[in-house]
């Protein structure tokens, strides 16, 4: 019987847990659904990734207003995936941040994302007719923009290179040592790498990652990694995944092998370890067409349409 598509079949609504990491500082985690998190400045908030529609963030602002009535001054969205972006209106932000290449793929193909991620994951789509049009950032940096929070504190949000998407972007807080990694960092969950850059990822971006030395790491999916060893884990994990996404793919395409061979192969070396965790099915056959493509030497990512999502679905995972 062939697998539903992507998470088409995954209709299970998932627990909410919601951590306060230290003082003014929160996440909400979903068992491997999109997490967010917040930040409390002396008079205003922070916000971290906005969900897929303005009702799914509402259920997360409602949470969060149960801690503090600040207003949101800035939300800071870590790349352009319509998961992370539709749900910006709700937040009534002064000011939407993003990495400047992230604009650019907003422009690009947020509207074909959007479509994509739709058919894909359904079920975080909730009322999408709430969606009022792409999200588009009214303020983008290229390397590192600090926001003062008061009382000596800053909120460090940084670009590590290229990894999950061409501008991913990190929230680091240096006095308390928590780092927002956003999807460069997977806690036992199954990585995304259909618009990635495999090999600058697993090197030169996760080291710069590691460098920052967290004690506390939210992830783009699964629960708070707290503690420098947890952190060093999931860092460590992410890095795995991607090294043998690379070595597998990799040896298939030099011995001018087929895509679907590729995908087995892929698939064989990574399902001891990560088929349990969410998402994993649902990613494989993006992640290794994507790979696939850079070994082709197409650096620049081909965009993904809800039509090439089905037709390479149907060329890998429905065998």
């Amino acid at each position: 019987m062939a697998k539903a598509f992507a998470s088409s079949g995954d209709t299970e609504a998932k627990a909410e847990t919601f951590v306060e990491l230290a003082g003014g500082v929160y996440a909400l985690t979903a068992e491997g659904d999109p997490n967010v998190g917040a930040i409390e400045g002396d008079d205003f908030l922070v916000c971290f990734e906005a969900r897929a529609t303005p009702v799914a963030a509402r259920r997360w602002l409602r949470q969060l207003r149960e801690r503090t009535d600040k207003p949101v001054r800035y939300l800071v969205l870590s790349h352009y995936h319509a998961v992370r972006v539709l749900g910006a209106s709700a937040f009534d932000a002064q000011e939407i941040i993003t990495h400047e290449r992230t604009r650019e793929l907003i422009a690009e193909r947020g509207q074909a994302d959007w479509e994509s991620e739709f058919g894909r994951m359904p079920r975080l789509f909730e009322e999408p007719d709430s969606i009022p049009g792409l999200t588009r950032p009214t303020l983008t940096f290229s390397d590192r923009m600090v926001i003062p929070l008061g009382n000596g504190r800053d909120l460090v949000l940084q670009y590590c290179g290229r990894g999950h998407t061409a501008g991913d972007i990190v929230a680091w807080l240096p006095q308390e040592r928590i780092l927002f990694a956003g999807d460069l960092v997977e806690a036992q969950a199954a990585l995304y790498t259909g618009d990635a850059f495999h090999d600058d990822w697993t090197s030169s971006t996760l080291d710069n990652v590691a460098a920052l030395n967290a004690e506390a790491l939210v992830g783009g999916r699964g629960a708070v990694a707290q503690g420098a060893g947890a952190v060093e884990a999931a860092i460590a994990q992410s890095r795995h995944f991607l090294d043998e996404l690379r070595r597998t793919v990799g040896d298939v395409h030099g011995k001018k092998g087929t895509l679907a061979e590729a995908f087995q192969a892929a698939h064989a070396a990574l399902v001891d370890d990560f088929g349990g965790w969410p998402i994993f099915e649902h990613c494989l056959p993006f992640n290794v067409q994507r790979y696939w493509d850079e070994l082709d030497g197409i650096d620049w990512p081909r965009i993904w349409t809800a039509e090439r999502d089905r037709e390479v679905w149907a060329a890998l995972q429905d065998q």
